[in-house]
């Protein structure tokens, strides 16, 4: 049965260095988590910035097509949980934001001996089971 399921690596990072990740910028620290994505034709992005593309991308084409919009828009537009979100990150594989366990696995892997460092607070496995991912407030449910 876990075979039906994808993952995603997600880590969080201190606070100065998320924002290097976030703004691209060429920091010495932040190379080991770097050369690892490479190796795994990986990348980073921040959950904000996915948040707020998601955000405008359903202002421009309807927001009555977009079932998260109002649940997104409320989470970037609180203080709290826009600093909470600029720090975390989603690992890309291949240009998808899930992959296989096995992706996952390796990722995972060489990442995890990086936390509790300067730059990677934690790294936290997900899996597309719909059972094991919380969902969004009733209040934001049509």
């Amino acid at each position: 049965m876990s075979d039906e399921w994808q993952y995603q690596i997600r880590l969080q990072m201190d606070e100065a260095h998320a924002e290097s990740a976030r703004a691209e910028v060429d920091h010495p620290e932040l190379k080991p988590v770097f050369e690892i994505l490479t190796r795994h034709n990986a990348t980073l992005k921040s959950q904000y910035d996915a948040f707020a593309g998601y955000v405008a991308e359903a202002e421009a084409n309807g927001v009555e097509n977009y079932h998260l919009y109002e649940w997104t828009k409320a989470t970037i537009e609180n203080p709290a949980k826009e600093r909470k979100y600029k720090q975390a990150f989603t690992v890309y594989v291949d240009g998808n934001e899930v992959y296989d366990k096995a992706a996952a696995d390796a990722i995972e892997a060489e990442l995890t001996p990086l936390v509790g460092g300067n730059v990677v607070k934690s790294i936290a496995k997900h899996d597309t089971n719909p059972a094991n991912n919380p969902q969004m407030p009733a209040k934001y449910r049509k």
